[in-house]
């Protein structure tokens, strides 16, 4: 069984900073793409950002210039700088990745989901 496990969610001011945090554990035998989403109260979830496991990165028109995604394969996580954040950056992140476990199947993991909250 694979988990994707999230942290570093809060509260922050307008112009402040976070940085979220996700690790796979469990049986683990590869990750191909790993990415951020969030979902804002009453609207649907959304992509932020994507990685692939040779470092190409795509972001969301309303997060470039100010978010980072990076990963570190040796520890089987995926990371998200928050620069610069608005209130409109409201939500509840999410981790998502394309892991290959038992049986060597790729299937697609969520994290749980850490809060972040932006303040004026």
């Amino acid at each position: 069984q694979v988990q994707l496990v999230e942290s570093g969610g809060g509260w922050v001011q307008a112009g402040g900073s976070l940085r979220l945090s996700c690790a796979a554990s469990g049986l683990v035998f590869g990750i191909k793409d790993m990415a951020w989403y969030r979902q804002a109260p009453g609207k649907q979830r959304a992509l932020v950002a994507t990685i692939s496991s040779g470092g190409e990165t795509n972001y969301a028109d309303s997060v470039k210039g100010r978010f980072t995604i990076f990963r570190d394969n040796a520890k089987n996580a995926v990371y998200l700088q928050m620069n610069g954040l608005k209130p409109e950056d409201t939500a509840v992140y999410y981790c998502a990745a394309e892991v290959r476990s038992t049986g060597f199947k790729w299937n697609n993991y969520w994290g749980q989901g850490t809060q972040v909250t932006v303040s004026d």
